[in-house]
Formats: structure tokens, C-alpha cells, sequence
């Protein structure tokens, strides 16, 4: 016959439960074929704390708590995990990615290490604390898209414990822009004009006119600058007219090259060349001089743009020269050039394509966008003036819209 167990104060102990000499309570469970306890100086909560020890929940309102998660299959207080664990958790379980994306992913951890939300524990995590959070973040200086950024590593690991049987639901789980100001800067494109005259004084500038004609390919083809700095003269096929584009060109944090494939599956494309642009590529071809010792980026060799160290020119490079010639024309002119980067150039060629009446597709494949979405909704900027001209266009006499409109009268 098994001994009735009592405190000191004569009540039964249930299984699991047990008091030291010095008056703490002890319940003991097991999880996952492991050992867990959790500790209490009140064993019912009418019970008095003893003089001198901190306020404390009572030892069986947290034995009820691990009885609710256990009714609905969910291991005790999110397995005791706190969200810098969860998150890093989930990042492990990550292979194959971009030194870009790893680089992000460093960069969460970072902030959850600096940050008191990291250390609380993922069952204790509300809907309203993650809200509050992300505003306190904007308040502190970081940016929308940093925010955003933060919040795309966050949702999937919070999903994963949700998957996992450790929460109900993901804290996660609302629209971003309903919680925090989109303060982000749209990255408009440069109207045709604009673009004309950037070209024209990159050309005539005694600085910055070996670099005119990589920064008229920019805006005369769409390419991204990690494409276009990848560009090996391989890729350029001056016979058939084609530009290859199956690779981009990165540098990390730690100044290491590194060749990766494109953004995604249809940025692998066949750009057909234009007259200028095949002038372009004649240009940079023929007066590219080869190196004492020609660099290879994992299997690359040949790239277009070397830069003083004999080592291929990367975003960095272009990034800050368009900003110094941008600065130089504004600094000539008294009609302001606005803000233009290489992927202002990009936008631009989008736009420019998009109003000269491109089908969409054939848009979207030119992009090298693997959502049509993207192509229509992100990167065109098409404004009432383009909007009254297609009117014209359409309603012009002789049009074929005119004569649909006449056969019907």
C-alpha cells in the first residue's frame, strides 16, 4: 500500500508534487521522454509567500496550465523556447541559400539579441505584444523595409512552431502595413527625356564617359546590376545579337566574389540586343584591355568592367558612381536630376517598354520577372498622361476601335 505523501502543512501531495525542507514546492513531468520541473513556495494560490522570497504563481495553477496544453497537444509553455531560439531554430533548418539571404538572416538574429523580445518565451508571445514591437522598432530609426525584412524571417519560424505542436496560432500572422507606416521611398522611373539627358552628359564628361556606355545597356535593357556585373564576354554574342544571362555577380560582407544563379528561374534569359545596344557592347569589347592576370569568380573569367585592383566591378561600384554623377549634373544644371541608381534604370526600361505598347508577357520574360504581377503593378509607371494618350490612340479616327464603334451604329 503506497504512503500518503503531505506538506507541511498536512495537505495530500498529488503525483509529481513534492516539498523541500525549506518549504519550495517541486512538481516533476516528463516530455519527450524528458525530466521537467517547475517550482513554486505556494502550492494553492490563497497560500501566504514566505517572508523575504518574491510573489509567485502557485505550483497547481501551473500544473492546470501544462494540463490544458497537453489536452490540446501542445508541449508546456512552447517547450521552454524563447524567440531568438525559435528563430535560429528555423534558420538551421535552411540549406542552399544565397549569401544575400544568409546575410539577412544574420541580421534578425542580431536584432533579436540586442532586444528583450528575443529572450521572452515564444507561448508568452500575444498578438498585440508583436505589434507593439515592430512600432517600437520604427520609432527606434529602422525602416519599413528592414521592419518587413524581419517579420519575412519571423512569421515562417512562428509557423514552424505552430506546425510543431508548441503554439495555437502565429503571433505573426496580420498584414504588415496595417500596424506600421510604409515609409519607404518608391524608386520611381526617369522619364524619356531624362534619361536622354543623363546619358548625353555621362558621354561628354571627361570623368565619367568610360562608363557611359554600361550605363546605357542599364537603361536599354532592364538587366539588373548584379546580372550585368556577371557579364562575361562569353555572354555577349555580337553575331546572333543575344545577351546570356544564367548568373549574377555578388561580393559579401566579408569581401569574398561569389557567382550565384539568378534571382529566380526566370531570370535565366536570352536578351535580344537593340542597335544601340549592340554599339554598346562593340564599344566595351573592343576596348576592353586585358589584365596581367585575367580574375575567375568560380569559373568565370572575362568580365566586362575590372576595377582598379583587376577584380570585376560589383553593384558597390556602379551604386556610387551614379550617385556622383547625379550630383555633378545637379551641380551644373539648374533643373535638377533626380535620384537615379542602377535600378532606376531598370524601373526605366520597364516603364519605357510598358508605354510603347509591349505585350505583357513578352514584358514579364524581358524582366525576367517569374510573377506577371510584378512586371504590371511594381515596376510600371504609367501616369494620366499615358493614360490620355492611349485614349487618343484608341478613339482617333480610322483607329480600329473607331470602326468596331461605327459598324455597330
Amino acid at each position: 500500500m503506497s504512503t500518503v505523501r503531505r506538506d507541511k502543512k498536512r495537505r495530500v501531495l498529488r503525483t509529481g508534487e513534492s516539498q523541500y525542507k525549506d518549504g519550495k514546492y517541486r512538481y516533476t513531468f516528463y516530455e519527450n521522454g524528458k525530466q521537467k520541473c517547475f517550482y513554486s513556495w505556494k502550492l494553492v494560490r490563497t497560500d501566504t509567500i514566505p517572508y523575504g522570497k518574491r510573489d509567485c504563481r502557485a505550483l497547481r495553477d501551473m500544473e492546470d496550465d501544462l494540463r490544458r496544453s497537453k489536452d490540446k497537444g501542445l508541449a508546456y509553455q512552447g517547450g521552454g523556447m524563447t524567440v531568438y531560439e525559435l528563430t535560429e531554430k528555423y534558420i538551421k533548418q535552411k540549406r542552399g541559400v544565397k549569401h544575400t539571404t544568409q546575410a539577412g538572416y544574420q541580421t534578425v538574429l542580431n536584432v533579436l539579441k540586442k532586444d528583450s523580445f528575443g529572450d521572452t518565451r515564444i507561448d508568452k508571445i500575444k498578438l498585440s505584444d508583436v505589434k507593439i514591437w515592430l512600432i517600437q522598432l520604427q520609432e527606434n530609426g529602422r525602416s519599413y523595409s528592414s521592419i518587413h525584412s524581419i517579420r519575412g524571417v519571423l512569421r515562417p519560424a512562428f509557423q514552424m512552431a505552430v506546425d510543431d505542436d508548441l503554439l495555437i496560432k502565429n503571433p505573426f500572422d496580420f498584414q504588415l502595413a496595417t500596424v506600421i507606416v510604409n515609409d519607404s521611398v518608391t524608386r520611381e522611373a526617369i522619364s524619356l527625356k531624362q534619361m536622354r539627358q543623363f546619358i548625353e552628359f555621362v558621354r561628354n564628361d571627361k570623368h565619367f564617359c568610360r562608363y557611359a556606355d554600361a550605363i546605357e545597356i542599364l537603361f536599354k535593357t532592364g538587366l539588373r546590376i548584379s546580372e550585368f556585373c556577371g557579364l562575361t564576354t562569353y555572354d555577349i554574342d555580337l553575331n546572333e545579337r543575344k545577351i546570356n544571362v544564367d548568373h549574377q555577380l555578388q561580393r559579401t560582407s566579408k569581401m569574398e566574389y561569389v557567382i550565384e544563379g539568378t534571382k529566380t528561374n526566370a531570370g535565366t534569359r536570352q536578351l535580344p540586343m537593340s542597335d544601340e545596344v549592340y554599339d554598346c557592347f562593340k564599344r566595351i569589347i573592343e576596348n576592353r584591355q586585358p589584365p596581367k592576370t585575367e580574375p575567375m569568380i568560380d569559373g568565370y573569367a572575362g568580365f566586362l568592367y575590372l576595377d582598379k585592383n583587376g577584380m570585376p566591378m560589383v553593384a558597390l561600384h556602379w551604386e556610387k558612381y551614379f550617385e556622383h554623377i547625379v550630383q555633378k549634373y545637379n551641380k551644373t544644371y539648374r533643373i535638377q536630376m533626380p535620384k537615379v541608381t542602377p535600378h532606376v534604370c531598370r524601373h526605366t526600361y520597364c516603364s519605357n517598354m510598358a508605354r510603347s505598347g509591349m505585350n505583357p508577357k513578352s514584358l514579364q520574360y524581358l524582366m525576367g520577372h517569374s510573377d506577371i504581377g510584378v512586371t504590371l503593378n511594381t515596376y510600371t509607371h504609367v501616369g494620366y498622361e499615358d493614360a490620355q494618350a492611349e485614349m487618343q490612340r484608341i478613339n482617333m479616327p480610322g483607329s480600329s476601335k473607331d470602326k468596331m464603334f461605327k459598324k455597330q451604329a
